[in-house]
């Protein structure tokens, strides 16, 4: 499998600032979350989602053990170390030490990123230390 062009996922992301946070959603301009976000990503990046979202409940991160974004990618993406992951990368976030990966963000640069925040919507902010360290894994979009 074959990596998608990072700058153009990067350009796709950037689309959806400003896109305000609705949970479960996934329209640019009109609303998402976290995974809603990169799901919109894929299908303009990638093309139509290979298997469907099921609904989830906002505490789902907090009720299993099992790294369910994670086997969601491993299916669709590439998987790469996180000290690897570039540009354009997909990144999983561990919001607490232990706790399975329940936060998802698009690196814009080396020291940026792009996610769905709830309160704030789509944003751009600085990969600060604090957002580095609980990166769990990465993944890179595959080409259309």
């Amino acid at each position: 499998m074959t990596s998608a062009d990072p700058n153009r996922i990067i350009t796709i992301a950037r689309s959806w600032l400003g896109t305000p946070y609705h949970d479960q959603a996934s329209l640019s301009g009109v609303g998402c979350d976290c995974l809603g976000l990169a799901r919109g990503v894929w299908r303009e990046a990638v093309g139509p989602e290979p298997f469907p979202i099921p609904p989830y409940s906002r505490d789902w991160g907090e009720i299993g053990p099992r790294e369910v974004l994670v086997d969601g990618a491993r299916r669709m993406m590439i998987e790469v170390k996180p000290a690897a992951a570039g540009p354009g990368a997909l990144v999983l976030f561990r919001m607490k030490p232990r706790a399975i990966a329940k936060h998802v963000g698009i690196l814009t640069g080396p020291d940026s990123f792009l996610h769905a925040y709830e309160r704030l919507g789509v944003i751009e902010e600085p990969l600060t230390n604090a957002w580095r360290r609980r990166i769990a894994f990465a993944f890179r979009f595959p080409q259309r």
